[in-house]
């Protein structure tokens, strides 16, 4: 009765075997430029192995996706604003996966790309996501006055074109460093409504 478990075991170490080598094939060549023989070589398995696993070149792609996305601790609901700013330096420990990420996302805006429904449906839950972080931060009115809904794209804007920017120079870009500025610029003008409150107060008590 226990004689599944080793066979599933394996299965599954495989399978990770696998995906670890599709991103580093992928951050190499591209999604276009990577080919399944290439990925099956760098695990010693034959392509007819690797469709064992993974049937088609598109299940593999998303599968990969997917598992970066557990690694990556895509932001949801309970996540704080500082948080952010840990998973930042996290990533510029990881610049495969980061590049990885970034050569896929870049080709998923082609049409027919196979990961451009996934890349859709993924940043729609990750604005919904970090409107949240937002509100939960500082409440229906950023300091800017912008809503939570309309500074989110700003801030996923912000995280992963910084991305782009240290891959391309990374001696260059202090990617930590550039997105703790940029959470310094939200919360810029906090507390400014209060002061011009009391300000206006005063100044109507004075003859």
């Amino acid at each position: 009765m226990t004689s599944g478990t080793p066979r599933s075991a394996r299965g599954t170490e495989r399978r990770a075997e696998i995906l670890r080598a599709a991103l580093e094939v992928i951050a190499e060549r591209g999604y276009r430029g990577a080919s399944l023989a290439a990925v099956a070589e760098r695990v010693a398995l034959t392509p007819q192995g690797l469709l064992h696993h993974f049937p088609t070149k598109e299940a593999l792609l998303v599968a990969v996706l997917a598992e970066r996305d557990q690694w990556d601790a895509v932001p949801g609901t309970g996540w704080r604003l500082e948080l952010l700013g840990q998973l930042v330096e996290y990533n510029a420990m990881r610049p495969g996966i980061v590049q990885t990420f970034s050569a896929l996302l870049g080709e998923s805006v082609t049409e027919g790309h196979p990961a451009r429904a996934f890349f859709t449906e993924r940043y729609g839950a990750v604005r919904a996501n970090m409107a949240q972080v937002l509100r939960t931060e500082y409440g229906e009115r950023l300091p800017s006055g912008l809503t939570p809904e309309r500074a989110a794209p700003l801030l996923v804007a912000v995280m992963d074109g910084l991305q782009y920017q240290w891959l391309l120079a990374p001696e260059s870009v202090d990617m930590p460093a550039a997105f703790r500025d940029f959470l310094t610029l939200l919360g810029e003008g906090e507390g400014e409504g209060e002061g011009e409150a009391v300000g206006e107060g005063e100044g109507e008590d004075r003859p």
